[in-house]
């Protein structure tokens, strides 16, 4: 069992669970987080665009299975993919930070 006693931090926290960054389960785990962020982050843009699955498909050049799995954080995503939906489907610019 984990001791949470001395835990201060957020920071802290992830490293107890999933650990030090560089660590093979603490890049799994940054791995999943970032795929959770896109999925929620390109749900409300079709949300917002008031777009069906089906039909951000179609203006991407994508299956609706496909935008279905990106959105419920399923599926791997290449970059080139990622930019087509958001800018030809969704008509936003992407941007990227690397830190």
């Amino acid at each position: 069992m984990k001791d949470y006693k001395d835990i201060k931090t957020f920071d802290e926290l992830i490293e107890l669970e999933h650990g030090k960054i560089g660590s093979e389960s603490r890049n799994k785990y940054e791995e999943n987080a970032q795929m959770f962020i896109v999925s929620v982050m390109l749900k409300a843009a079709r949300k917002e665009a008031n777009m069906t699955q089906e039909q951000l498909a179609e203006k991407a050049g994508t299956k609706k299975s496909y935008i279905s799995k990106l959105e419920n954080g399923k599926g791997n995503i290449q970059l080139s993919t990622l930019i087509r939906i958001f800018e030809q489907g969704l008509n936003r610019r992407i941007g990227l930070t690397f830190l």
